[in-house]
C-alpha cells in the first residue's frame, strides 16, 4: 500500500511540472536589474531637489509629477507657471504636490 501511494505521489509531481518543487530556480537570489540611464526626469529632477531638506521624498514626488506632466519648473522652488501641469498638481490635502 505504501508503495502505491508513493509511486501515485511521484508521478503527479512529474505531470504537474510547474510545482515549485521542481523550479530550477527557486528560492535562489536573484542579480539586480541592470541600473537604468538617467532619464530626463532624473536630471531635471536632481537639479530641482538639490537643496530639498528631505531629498528621497522630494526626488520620489518630483519624478512622480514629471512623468505626468512631462516637465520640471528650472531652479530649486518656485517658477511653477513655467510648466503649468506640474504648479497644478494637488495632494489629497489640497496642496501642491509636486516640489
Amino acid at each position: 500500500m505504501k508503495l502505491v501511494v508513493a509511486t501515485l505521489l511521484l508521478v503527479s509531481l512529474i505531470l504537474l511540472g510547474s510545482s515549485p518543487l521542481t523550479t530550477a530556480d527557486y528560492g535562489r537570489p536573484t542579480a539586480p536589474p541592470p541600473a537604468s540611464p538617467p532619464t530626463f526626469c532624473d536630471s531635471k529632477c536632481s537639479a530641482r531637489c538639490a537643496k530639498a531638506g528631505v531629498m528621497d521624498r522630494c526626488l520620489k514626488y518630483c519624478g512622480l509629477c514629471c512623468k505626468q506632466c512631462g516637465c520640471v519648473p528650472s531652479g530649486t522652488y518656485g517658477n511653477k507657471s513655467e510648466c503649468p501641469c506640474y504648479g497644478n498638481m494637488k495632494n489629497s490635502k489640497g496642496t501642491s504636490k509636486c516640489p
